[in-house]
């Protein structure tokens, strides 16, 4: 299946718990104030990738422990991404997926699309909430802004409501 994309980083600490493959896809409606990566704004930008060469890319998890979804907006195209989702968790990766969407919406969205609810599935961490420059934080873990959470999906899910993610190496 075809993406657009932005690029691809192939290790990062910077995205996610531990060392991550990060997918940059291109185009996203927030157009937040600030943001860390404006050049992907552009839907039309970026280039053309499948699915099928980034699942090639994919790491055996030996050093990189996951694949994060950034962007961009990962939910402007649901479809690929959710199969490229699906393809890291069938390799024992974790999914870490950014989104300027609240968990809460998504879900909402998710039951008129079923690509949305796959993504979700195959998501380990959702980092949600757009950028908000008044609310920067650098203190705060993979995340730019204080209104934005780290949310524990498969538990939010099981639970139906919001579980915050917590880090289990800095849980003492």
């Amino acid at each position: 299946m075809r993406i657009q994309l932005a690029g691809m980083v192939k290790e990062s600490v910077v995205d996610g718990p531990g060392i991550r493959m990060v997918v940059f896809v291109q185009g996203c409606p927030h157009h937040c104030i600030g943001c860390h990566n404006p050049d992907t704004h552009d839907p039309a930008g970026g280039y053309e990738s499948t699915t099928e060469e980034i699942i090639a890319a994919l790491p055996d998890g030996k050093l990189v422990s996951g694949v994060t979804l950034s962007g961009g907006e990962p939910f402007q195209q649901p479809e690929a991404v959710a199969i490229i989702a699906a393809a890291a968790k069938d390799k024992g990766l974790s999914v870490v997926t950014y989104t300027g969407y609240r968990f809460e919406k998504l879900l909402e969205v998710a039951e008129m699309n079923p690509a949305v609810g796959q993504l979700l599935q195959n998501t380990d961490i959702l980092v949600d909430g757009p950028y908000e420059q008044e609310k920067r934080d650098l203190s705060l873990a993979f995340r730019g802004s204080a209104n934005q959470r780290l949310i524990d999906v498969p538990a939010s899910l099981r639970d139906g409501a919001v579980k915050q993610w917590t880090d289990p190496a800095w849980s003492f």
